[in-house]
């Protein structure tokens, strides 16, 4: 990697690790939604790496949200927000969910990673955008073996997305009776679960494999990961504060249009 090429690459993760840190702590959606697009096409543009660009966009962000989600968790702790018992009651199978979504990601080639990146945003994107905080599916979260199936699904998907959990186990709150903040807040706490064990699968099934950029270890790029963790880490809590203080449907209409913007662009460049 030259300098230049470098040097473009921090520019595109700064500014990504900024806007990911504010989206964390804004929406509780981990910022996976807003790095992995950012450091797919950075590579892309770049012409750094190949057919492992995808894997190592979604295993960065995982390793990124390792961070961001302690940081996110802390921030939302003080406001008092955070259902510590749903939280530990949960955070197992999210855990497991994410272990084994990182193992599926790993064999996956890159074209079925794109599609279900795609898919799993675009019903993210639908749910910010068209749904309306007043639905409920539920008077209350499920226990059992249906926790521990959701928590499970939970975290295979947001493995495979390189999010943090927030998004799905958020809007399983919110349909769950919950409201939006306590949702945002004790969802964000599902990202330590999933990160850890994801971001060592995708070293793992990723140490070996080709087109992947220079500077990563397994699907992780070391650079990416150090910028966007700091940047993102001290960002969150920023955004935190101002999920307590704004009316966020005019945002979260914004952002879902993005989402799917990004989605569709990211399982048309891998497919076609």
């Amino acid at each position: 990697m030259d300098v230049g090429a470098l040097a473009l690459l921090i520019a595109a993760t700064v500014g990504a690790g900024v806007l990911a840190g504010l989206i964390a702590g804004l929406f509780g959606v981990g910022g996976g939604t807003v790095i992995v697009p950012a450091l797919f096409y950075a590579f892309s543009v770049l012409h750094l790496g190949g057919e492992g660009n995808l894997h190592t966009a979604v295993g960065t962000s995982l390793a990124v949200i390792i961070a961001t989600s302690i940081r996110s968790l802390g921030a939302h702790r003080i406001h008092g927000a955070v259902d510590e018992a749903v939280l530990r009651a949960w955070t197992p199978w999210v855990g497991l969910g994410g272990a084994v979504g990182a193992a599926l990601a790993g064999m996956a080639s890159d074209e079925a990673l794109g599609v279900i990146y795609g898919i799993c945003v675009m019903l993210v994107a639908a749910q910010m955008g068209l749904g309306k905080e007043s639905w409920r599916l539920a008077p209350d979260l499920p226990v059992g073996w249906l926790r521990r199936v959701l928590g499970t699904g939970i975290g295979l998907l947001s493995a495979m997305m390189g999010v943090g959990g927030g998004a799905l186990g958020g809007m399983l709150m919110t349909l769950s009776g919950r409201s939006i903040h306590q949702a945002i807040a004790t969802a964000s706490g599902f990202g330590l679960a999933i990160g850890v064990p994801a971001t060592l699968g995708f070293i793992a099934f990723g140490w070996e494999a080709p087109g992947r950029p220079p500077l990563s270890l397994g699907y992780v790029n070391v650079p990416a990961a150090i910028v966007m963790g700091v940047l993102t880490t001290a960002v969150a809590p920023y955004g935190a504060k101002l999920a307590h203080r704004l009316d966020r449907m005019t945002l979260r209409r914004a952002f879902a249009v993005f989402l799917a913007f990004t989605a569709a662009s990211i399982v048309a460049k891998t497919v076609l």
